[in-house]
């Protein structure tokens, strides 16, 4: 690592250590002005390190620690993001490439991005008989949107020379997909996988609340039904920090792309 990847780590250590500061202060502040209704970062990190004790302990249905709470959700959403991904991802080429395809695809892909995950869930529900296979039904259809306008946008800014190209050298359809849609169009697709892994995530909290069972969006539903609100908070910023995680996964991959594309 040369001197200037290192002063770029410590300073993006330190600007992520005063970020956390300032939210910590921001905590307290919010703790003090509803005079200790809203559990401050002291009585919530107690709770955090009683439930990291035994996160993944399993006393019955609907008694679990945290960590198996966690893993459950991230299933979810990893099955229905990679459902939704395998979706977008064919169409997104298929409209970016043919404007027939993205006239009559776009009208269906604008009235149905913006329909709510709540509003998906009792079709989920009808279909799959289960409140298991509804969940990953609604991450599924509210995620694979970014990816696939993404993907679309992507391929349809191939520039025109790397379509004659193709052309020049008699490229059949499957090798220009290959060598010339996917390599350029790649960093667009991922950026819409980053995106749509946001979704996901924020998808399952609401979708777990709807299905019970397990799963940290459970969790939070069963917290305020117990009435514990630093419970709530811990769930809140494990969310948060897993959502973190994922983004910056997906940045590096991107990242890692872009690279190898200069």
């Amino acid at each position: 690592m040369n001197s200037f990847s290192l002063k770029n780590s410590i300073s993006n250590a330190l600007y992520f250590i005063g970020s956390m500061l300032v939210l910590i202060g921001l905590w307290q502040l919010v703790t003090i002005l509803t005079k200790n209704e809203i559990p401050g970062p002291v009585a919530t990190w107690q709770v955090f390190m009683e439930l990291m004790s035994e996160p993944f302990y399993d006393r019955g249905p609907n008694d679990k620690g945290i960590g198996n709470q966690l893993v459950s959700s991230l299933i979810r959403v990893f099955s229905g993001f990679g459902a939704g991904s395998i979706v977008a991802i064919p169409l997104g080429l298929l409209m970016g490439s043919s404007k027939t395809g993205m006239k009559l695809l776009n009208p269906i892909v604008q009235i149905l991005r913006p329909v709510s995950p709540l509003a998906w869930f009792p079709l989920g529900l009808l279909a799959f008989k289960a409140a298991e296979g509804a969940t990953i039904f609604i991450i599924m259809i509210t995620s694979l949107w970014p990816t696939l306008i993404n993907t679309a946008f992507g391929v349809a800014s191939i520039p025109d020379d790397h379509k004659n190209v193709g052309k020049a050298f008699g490229f059949s359809t499957w090798k220009y997909i290959t060598k010339i849609m996917l390599p350029y169009s790649i960093p667009h697709i991922i950026t819409g996988l980053r995106l749509s892994i946001g979704v996901a995530w924020m998808v399952i909290v609401a979708g777990e609340m709807l299905s019970g069972g397990v799963g940290i969006g459970f969790f939070v539903w069963d917290s305020w039904n117990a009435l514990s609100l630093e419970r709530i908070l811990v769930a809140i910023l494990i969310i948060g920090t897993v959502g973190l995680l994922l983004d910056k996964g997906f940045n590096a991959l991107q990242n890692a792309f872009s690279y190898n594309q200069k």
